[in-house]
């Protein structure tokens, strides 16, 4: 695939060599969409799984940066890291290389970790943050019982099994928590852009990664203005845990939206409801 198939994607090297993939796209106010490891900015902006998302929040009316995390993507495929400090080093990297200096930051899922740890610890750059179906502690870390540390255990081989074997009812299961009223087609898109985002040996250090997540400690020292997505119905975040990541941020809103989706699809209400909401908080 030649440079002119990507989406105007450029280039940076954080302080450890590591090569960034970055995009600007738009005029306007500045959105950063903090990075998870489903992404790459060669296909998703026409991938079904996410196009409504680049289509309706980062428009051209705002100035939109996107990035690919280190691990997937157009970015180096090394190992990524679990270390909210490198999450946040490699966002400034990526925001000086683009010109931004203080913007709102989105995070989506995992990604919403990375914006939590940038707000907390970047405050002079952060002017208001969007967490949509986050958490603050991943399965392995929240778990409290001994039944839930054997669903956490469960869940982390589930995908390791899933993605190391390429078998198709494990990777089913896997996608199901995801979007759980798709169809068996919708899946297996799902799981052939996902498998397209790295290498199966990044693919489990994420899951290990996302499983220990923990920004419970930097969630409290947030101080901008917040807004939490969630859907109510969520299997793979369990909406409390959206009411407790709002009860550690001060100045947050939490809005709980019908849905079942871990990942809101462009077709349900709810994904109409959260661009207004999305929206009226950036207009405000």
């Amino acid at each position: 695939m030649t440079p002119s198939n990507y989406d105007a994607v450029r280039f940076c090297q954080t302080a450890d060599g590591t090569r960034l993939a970055y995009t600007v796209t738009g005029s306007g106010p500045p959105l950063v969409s903090t990075a998870n490891w489903l992404t790459h900015l060669g296909l998703d902006r026409r991938h079904p799984m996410w196009t409504h998302w680049y289509r309706d929040l980062m428009r051209d009316s705002r100035r939109g940066l996107r990035y690919d995390e280190r691990g997937c993507g157009l970015s180096d495929w090394c190992p990524p890291s679990a270390s909210p400090q490198v999450w946040v080093e490699d966002l400034d990297t990526v925001a000086d290389a683009a010109g931004y200096d203080t913007f709102p930051v989105i995070g989506t899922a995992q990604a919403a970790a990375t914006a939590i740890a940038y707000a907390a610890m970047r405050p002079h750059r952060v002017s208001r943050a969007i967490l949509i179906s986050s958490h603050a502690q991943g399965r392995q870390v929240r778990a409290r019982t001994e039944l839930d540390r054997r669903v956490a255990g469960v869940d982390l081989d589930l995908a390791k099994v899933a993605w190391q074997s390429g078998d198709p009812g494990f990777l089913r299961a896997y996608a199901a928590q995801f979007l759980p009223n798709a169809t068996a087609e919708e899946w297996d898109a799902y799981i052939a852009f996902t498998r397209r985002t790295t290498s199966p040996e990044n693919m489990v250090r994420f899951f290990q990664m996302i499983a220990t997540i923990d920004v419970f400690p930097l969630a409290r020292q947030v101080r901008c203005p917040t807004l939490i997505l969630h859907s109510r119905g969520d299997t793979r975040v369990p909406a409390t845990d959206a009411r407790e990541l709002a009860s550690l941020i001060n100045d947050s809103q939490l809005v709980l939206l019908d849905s079942p989706n871990h990942l809101l699809t462009g077709a349900e209400p709810a994904w109409a409801e959260l661009v207004r909401h999305v929206d009226d908080f950036l207009a405000d």
